[in-house]
């Protein structure tokens, strides 16, 4: 049996591979570049642009370019209406901004388990929590697998509840055929560099709703507003602007703008690679039962953000922490996605206690997201590959 880098023995590759890495090349920096010598860094043309392709790209008829994927999910929370009182349902499995944007709202975050083999929000577990103060449910699509729209829509429909659909791992993916962004009442995607495309840091709101998309775009800036249809004090004069309500400063720049308009015209090849990836990871560890591999619902053509690595501890001899320290001995960094929201210590001093979602809770404790980035080399997945294999043969019970 091979040794361990761990205890002393040679890695499998000589450099670290890390999880995730935004890809740039010479058109994104020429895009930026020019824009940089433009007139307009900030709220310009770009913008619109931007936004006319996040609207081609996603189906949906209105988008809303934000400051980053939490940006947009505050924004989201805010036009739905949440406030102190309500109630509204999201996934303990996803970063912490989508059950902080509920707080913002002074709204009470109330946590559904998901799916043990998708990951992803259990449309059972939501309906068990509804109460007279539920308003709304945040679903994310983890890993950038599509939640299961059909069921969840449906009980947003017989609630009249609103669905906020964080779509930060997903943009590309379709649902039974549409894309993402085109589907829930509002859609929030993050545009973070270890994301499939960057801006940098961006995010953005998608809706078909008109209304909502008028709201949106005073929030993003400070709730001001040029348009009379919607001024107290309406005038003609060309200056005039009028505060109608509290918003924020949530604009994307044109620098990030530029950026991201050049990127999406990558996003098919860098989809493609990651379904590359993602198919090879699969078909090596299908066949090792100390593995557990994500399933993936047949609605969804996903285009994945993370790749999860879950063990099955009965099988190995070890736990999720030394299998970790294994692998980054072997120079692949992974990283663990994520800590159930409500386990972290602000959430704790809420009042929220462990032992709510079992399967989210037993999920944690034994996964770890490997490298998946449109740069990676087939080289590199092998590395992956075998490194995973070799830390494997050394713990199998």
């Amino acid at each position: 049996m091979e040794r361990l880098a761990i205890f002393g023995g040679i890695p499998v590759r000589e450099t670290p591979l890390g999880y995730g890495r935004q890809y740039i090349d010479e058109d994104d920096i020429k895009a930026v570049a020019e824009t940089l010598r433009s007139d307009n860094l900030t709220c310009g043309p770009k913008i619109q642009a931007v936004e006319e392709k996040i609207c081609e790209v996603t189906g949906a008829e209105y988008a809303v370019a934000v400051s980053n994927g939490t940006a947009a999910l505050h924004l989201a929370a805010l036009t739905a209406g949440f406030q102190e009182g309500d109630e509204v349902i999201v996934s303990p499995i996803t970063f912490a901004a989508s059950a902080n944007c509920i707080l913002y709202c002074g709204a009470k975050p109330v946590f559904a388990d998901i799916n043990p083999e998708t990951y992803n929000i259990d449309p059972a577990s939501i309906e068990k929590l509804i109460t007279p103060r539920t308003k709304g449910i945040v679903a994310v699509d983890y890993t950038g697998q599509s939640v299961e729209h059909n069921a969840i829509g449906s009980i947003c429909r017989r609630y009249g509840l609103t669905l906020i659909e964080d779509a930060a791992h997903a943009i590309g993916t379709r649902y039974q055929g549409r894309p993402i962004g085109s589907i829930a009442d509002m859609t929030c995607f993050s545009f973070h560099p270890v994301k499939t495309i960057t801006a940098g840091e961006g995010g953005a709101v998608t809706t078909n709703d008109e209304k909502l998309y008028r709201r949106l775009l005073r929030l993003r800036a400070h709730g001001i507003t040029r348009s009379r249809e919607e001024m107290v004090h309406p005038t003609d004069a060309l200056w005039y602007n009028e505060q109608v309500e509290l918003g924020f400063n949530y604009r994307m720049t044109d620098i990030q703008a530029a950026l991201l308009v050049s990127q999406f015209g990558k996003l098919e090849k860098f989809a493609a690679r990651r379904k590359e990836i993602v198919a090879g990871y699969d078909a090596a560890f299908a066949e090792m039962p100390e593995i557990f591999v994500q399933r993936e619902i047949p609605e969804s053509d996903t285009v994945r953000h993370l790749y999860i690595l879950r063990l099955k501890p009965e099988a190995l001899n070890c736990d999720r922490r030394q299998f970790f320290d294994a692998l980054r001995a072997e120079n692949i960094y992974s990283q663990v996605h994520y800590l159930p929201v409500y386990w972290h210590s602000y959430y704790e001093k809420l009042g929220y206690e462990k032992g709510i979602c079992p399967n989210a809770e037993k999920y944690y404790e034994e996964v770890m997201s490997l490298p998946l980035f449109y740069g990676m080399t087939d080289a590199d997945a092998e590395d992956v590959i075998s490194a995973v294999k070799k830390i494997v043969a050394h713990y199998r019970r």
